[in-house]
């Protein structure tokens, strides 16, 4: 048996890439000790009735919106899962998978084009209420963008557990002459409640990170979640004591909750593949079907309700103007720039982390796993722990000491974004890499192939459309990003997000409306290049 050695290269590039992303937490997190220790009084009585009522609403909006989400999907998905051959079903699932693509702040404009004050159900809603239509700013408007992307994402993460069953147990319910409710009890029940846990505790998580969607739709102090505050403080009270007591708090709640997660065994990334029409071979009822396809309707126009917004609000605005305009162009530049860097770094740190994993794994055959083989597995994932803009505040901070906050803006947006992108480009880029190593490994070491060689020869041709998928994702995730260039964006240092969160503030609608379009497009292109180059490589 030969021998793998333990100064592999792939160790040795696994633990730059673990450097590069403890040196970017680590720093942020000097960054927010060090203020607090500047002003440990202030950061003290920064946990006052403000803070506590920040936390609570923080909590309270994630809550109400798993509870909306995650308990329609249940019945949605179960809709869907009895009715496996119908026309549209395909389509129906790729526009659930849509909402994952969108950047937030899009999805944000969508919503407001259909529910906002002057939105397109307006009368509708005036008409019901019998007054005028306040808009859909604060609670409201939070809880409806969060169910708009967390829908989808629970319905096919339940569905993917219904289609997990194993068709034999199917078969015997057939054969018994199972009614939908004995179904139900001893099939689809104990499916959906397994996978419960995780998938509530995966939208919980989302939902109190969410930073874009409430910094847009929140309205003001009243609707205000952590890391909104944390902004707040930072870029408009500039306040760092209480950015610190924020910072604290916001990452107390999102580590007991990914704790909490890895117990369950929630997929952190919410990604799901899903069969087109698995077997089933139980037939529901006349009045069953129509309950599911009422389910089906509903949730497929709530959630193409916001899309189809977007689109024609998008289509009213001068669109040739503004593409035209160097402001635009300057901003769109900047976003492909640093999207790029950030998809490249993502897809390299990914896979540096990948190689190290692997051959820590052949290096110690049947020991324990040491400490920086843990590391390598679990490193793309630090970031669940320490949100973007946790780790753009503590630079932040860290930065007014040392020179121009604003200047470090295109390293600090590229690198946090990078890492952000993390969980997803790993999935795409892992599984293709350990399954390249199963095959070539052993008769790598055996010819003596290693490092550069190896890579150029052996892995780059089984690895190049993975590292395509985990590029595309992570670009479209940069490029839609708005948490940290909140913080370090000027009149110098702008994205497209950036300038259509200004247009929204100025009360350029309609500009904003066609930012919009344009940005959501390029991300759903993005998105979708990703997806087909997965498939064609499962293929």
């Amino acid at each position: 048996m030969h021998s793998f050695r333990r100064n592999d290269s792939r160790i040795t590039l696994g633990v730059l890439a673990l450097a590069f992303i403890a040196t970017l937490i680590g720093g942020a997190l000097v960054g927010l000790l060090a203020a607090g220790a500047g002003d440990l009084s202030g950061a003290v009585s920064a946990f006052d009735p403000y803070l506590l009522r920040v936390a609570r609403f923080t909590l309270w909006q994630a809550a109400l919106s798993t509870l909306l989400s995650v308990l329609p999907a249940l019945f949605v998905a179960r809709a869907l899962s009895r009715h496996p051959r119908f026309f549209g079903r395909t389509l129906i699932l790729q526009l659930f998978a849509v909402p994952l693509a969108l950047p937030a702040l899009v999805a944000a404009l969508g919503v407001l084009a259909l529910y906002g004050r002057a939105g397109y159900f307006a009368g509708i809603l005036s008409s019901a209420t019998g007054s005028d239509w306040p808009g859909i700013y604060g609670l409201s408007g939070i809880l409806v963008a969060h169910v708009f992307f967390n829908l989808p994402l629970a319905t096919r993460l339940f569905l993917e557990a219904l289609q997990a069953v194993p068709t034999d147990q199917w078969r015997l319910a057939s054969q018994l002459g199972m009614g939908p409710a004995a179904t139900f009890r001893l099939i689809e029940g104990p499916a959906l409640r397994q996978a419960l846990p995780g998938i509530a505790g995966l939208v919980f998580m989302l939902c109190i990170t969410s930073f874009t969607i409430v910094l847009t739709l929140g309205g003001g102090p009243a609707a205000s979640t952590l890391e909104v505050a944390i902004y707040q403080a930072l870029r408009f009270d500039f306040d760092p004591a209480r950015a610190v007591a924020l910072t604290a708090l916001q990452i107390a709640l999102t580590a007991v909750v990914v704790t909490l997660l890895a117990r369950l065994g929630a997929d952190m990334t919410g990604e799901s593949s899903l069969s087109v029409a698995p077997r089933r071979y139980t037939t529901p009822s006349v009045a069953g079907t129509a309950f599911d396809a009422a389910l089906i309707v509903a949730a497929l126009a709530f959630v193409a309700g916001p899309m189809l917004a977007t689109v024609a609000a998008g289509l009213q605005a001068d669109l040739a103007r503004l593409v035209g305009e160097a402001s635009v162009q300057k901003a769109a530049l900047t976003s492909i720039l640093l999207a790029f860097v950030s998809a490249v770094l993502a897809a390299v740190l990914s896979l540096a982390l990948a190689m190290a994993r692997r051959a820590l794994a052949l290096a110690r055959r049947n020991g324990p796993r040491s400490m920086l083989e843990f590391f390598t597995d679990t490193g793309a994932g630090f970031v669940l722990v320490v949100p973007p803009i946790v780790i753009g505040a503590g630079w932040f901070l860290a930065l007014r000491h040392l020179g121009s906050v604003f200047g470090a803006a295109p390293v600090m947006v590229a690198a946090v974004n990078a890492v952000m992108a993390m969980p997803f480009a790993i999935r795409a880029v892992r599984p293709a890499y350990d399954a390249a190593s199963e095959r070539h490994e052993r008769l790598a070491a055996q010819l003596g192939i290693a490092g550069w060689n190896r890579f150029r020869l052996i892995d780059w041709p089984v690895l190049r459309r993975p590292l395509a998928t985990a590029f595309a994702f992570a670009m479209a995730l940069s490029l839609g990003d708005l948490g940290v260039i909140a913080l370090f964006g000027s009149d110098s240092m702008q994205t497209l997000p950036y300038l259509l969160l200004a247009r929204m503030g100025s009360y350029r609608t309609a500009d904003a409306a066609g930012l919009a379009l344009i940005l959501g497009l390029v991300c759903l292109l993005l998105v979708f290049a990703a997806d087909r180059l997965g498939k064609e490589r499962t293929a």
